[in-house]
This record gives C-alpha cells, structure tokens and sequence, in this order.
C-alpha cells in the first residue's frame, strides 16, 4: 500500500506543455512570461501590482526592505509559522516579537499585538495560518494608530477571502506575500510573489529584486543612453524565470478547481471527526474563506492515553505522512542564540504540543481520504483500550 504524504503537487499534461513551450522561446529567465504572470496573480487577488521572485522568502524579504526596515526595528508576527515570517526581520537587522495565537483558528491574536507594541515597532506581520485569514480589520487598526507597516504573509492563503475581498488585495496592509512552493495552492516549483497597491512601494520591490538596479528613465535623470543603468540599492538576484512563469500561468488557470477539491476534503474530515470528543480540528470563522491549505487536528492526549510520538510513529507505520505545523519559531536553537525562551506564547507551545497535521491535497483520492479517517479513528480507538 502506498504511502499518503501530507501534501503534494499535481502537475498536468497542459502544466507540462506550458513549461515546453517556455523552454523553446527566446528568454527563459527572466521575460515576458513573468510580467504576464505578475499581471495574473494581481487581477486575481484585486492588487494593483505584484511583483515576483523566487521564493516566498525572497518576497517577505524584499517586502521588508521595501518597508525601510532597519537595525533597530522591531516587527511582531506569529510563532506558529515556518521561520522564513521573521528571518525577514532579522535579514534587515531588525528584531522579531511573538504575539500569541488565538485558540480557535492558530491565527495571530490582535490584543496580544497590543500588548508587544513599543517605540521601536515598525511592521507587523500577520501570518494566514493554514489558509485562515488572520483578523486584518483589527490589525490595520492598530497599525494606523501606531503608524506601522502590515506585510500580509499569505504564504498559505491564495484564493482565501476576509470579509468578502480576496487575500492579496492588500486593503488591510501595505504588501501580501504569496508562495508558489510545489506543496502550496498552485506552484511554479520555487516561487513567490509581493502584491501591492502602493505605487512607490511597487517601484521599491522591483528595485530589491533585481540587484538594486534600475533603467527607468524616470528615475536616472539625464539621459545616458540605451545602454544606461544605475544600481541605486544594495539588492539581490530574486527574480523569477520565464519558465517558472509559464508554469504558473498554468497552474492559475485551475486554483479555483483545487480549492473546491481541499474544501470537499475538509467537509469530509470535519463531518467524520465531529463525534470524536478526542480531537478538535481548526475552525473557520463566518466572516472569512479559508483556503485549507492544512488540515490540522488538535488531539487530547490525556483523552487518548497516547503521546504525541506514539500517534506520529502509529499514522507512519500506516503509511499515512502526518506531519507538524509548526514547531514555535522561537523554539529553533538560532533564535534561542539571540535570547528566546519558552514561555512567550502560552497558546502557541500548547498549540504545538497538541497538533499534527493530516494529508491534504487536491490530487487526493477518495479512497485516500477514506483510508486517513479511518486510520484516525482506529489509531484513538487503539491507544485508548490499549490504557484501560
């Protein structure tokens, strides 16, 4: 029997076929494709501009280079993130602040926000967890108040909506980061992309990404030549290819198919688990469409009798690929070089703690759905009369 990851790409035949064509045109690095897939991504979230790059990381950092920030800033995010959220501050000499999750959704929660604000704040950068939608009228809130920056990390949100407007708007911040990695909603394999309707932030984005040059006449002044160009910031080679882009394109052409099949998946693991007092899955609240990105289930284990080991070896000999989202950034031995310690976010460690995640992905069968959320049942119902 074969084994079920947690997550996983589908590639077809038309995906395949755009890359070839790509492969056979006269630029495969950065060309035509990537402004064409730049103008897609925008329509599609409502943005005014995007600009994209190899990576989501590349994107968190280039929004924050774009943002000013510098050595004595301080940003606040989610620990319940992959640690590309706040390496983003750090890449600017800036230092991260944790605010807690809420219970419900594993999102940030805005009144723990509040309460780590301070006069070196400059940015805050709310993470979408699991393709929820953080509370992002209260968090632009805050941040007019205090004059902050919002960089939406929207790594997991693609096609989700807050209050009826699409993540990647930006009506609630400054910039929205997406990812293409191969496990998120489409993939151009390693991609990412920073979303904007900030016209002067748009120009600093595209400046970041390619070496801090630029050959607008608009901003050289005296006219040198065709040949001409000026590196005016210390940037990075962040740029995405032409063949990633038409990878992409394709891909976008069927998001709102795969999330139909992720939202059908979790309708099925939400109606099978909802009798199962062991276990509580995430919510979704009213006033947003989450993406479902992840499904992660919460486990009781003094219900269960079982430690978080003992289920994660027990799904594996199943050959079922759980996997865990996401050990508290400020867990990592980096961070705790630069002076973390457990104890700042009470609900995160808990959080972490009690989740695992289970596979999720429109490729999925549904005798593979079937085959999870009986493995599930039977692994509870197995430790439990195991203890009795």
């Amino acid at each position: 029997m074969k084994n079920i990851p947690y997550a996983r790409q589908w590639i077809k035949p038309e995906d395949i076929y755009s890359v070839k064509r790509a492969l056979g045109a006269q630029y495969i690095t950065q060309g035509p494709l990537v402004a064409v897939f730049e103008r897609l991504v925008a329509a599609y979230c409502n943005a005014k501009y995007a600009v994209a790059v190899n990576s989501g990381t590349s994107a968190l950092h280039i929004a924050c280079l774009a943002a000013g920030l510098k050595e004595g800033d301080e940003g606040i995010s989610s620990p319940i993130t992959f640690a590309a959220s706040t390496n983003c501050l750090l890449y600017c000499k800036a230092k991260p602040v944790f605010a807690d999750i809420l219970d419900g959704t594993a999102c940030i929660n805005p009144e723990d926000i509040k309460k780590k604000l301070n006069r070196r704040t400059r940015v805050i950068i709310p993470v979408h967890f699991a393709g929820h939608p953080c509370d992002m009228q209260e968090i632009a809130c805050i941040a007019q108040k205090n004059n902050l920056f919002v960089i939406e990390d929207a790594a997991h949100a693609l096609g989700a909506e807050y209050k009826g407007s699409k993540i990647g708007s930006s009506k609630y911040s400054d910039m929205t980061i997406l990812s293409f990695h191969a496990v998120k909603h489409i993939t151009t394999a390693e991609g990412g992309i920073a979303l904007t309707n900030n016209k002067r932030l748009y120009e600093r984005l595209k400046l970041f990404r390619n070496h801090g040059i630029t050959k607008d006449p608009h901003f050289l002044g005296k006219d040198h030549g065709p040949w001409y160009y000026e590196m005016r910031e210390l940037g990075f080679n962040y740029r995405l290819t032409d063949i990633q882009s038409a990878l992409g394109i394709s891909q976008l052409k069927k998001l709102d198919f795969f999330l139909k099949i992720r939202k059908g998946i979790v309708n099925e693991y939400n109606k099978a688990f909802s009798q199962c007092e062991e276990i509580k899955p995430l919510e979704e609240r009213n006033y947003v469409r989450s993406a479902h990105h992840l499904y992660v289930l919460r486990f009781d284990f003094k219900k269960i009798k079982a430690s978080k080991i003992d289920l994660f070896n027990e799904y594996r000999k199943k050959g079922i690929i759980v996997n865990l989202h996401y050990i508290p950034v400020y867990y990592h031995p980096y961070y705790k070089k630069l002076g973390f310690k457990k104890g700042v976010c009470p609900n995160a460690e808990k959080f972490y703690e009690e989740a695992l995640t289970l596979p999720l992905f429109p490729k999925m069968k549904e005798r593979e759905v079937i085959r999870v959320i009986g493995a599930t049942k039977n692994i509870i119902k197995k430790f439990n009369r195991s203890k009795i």
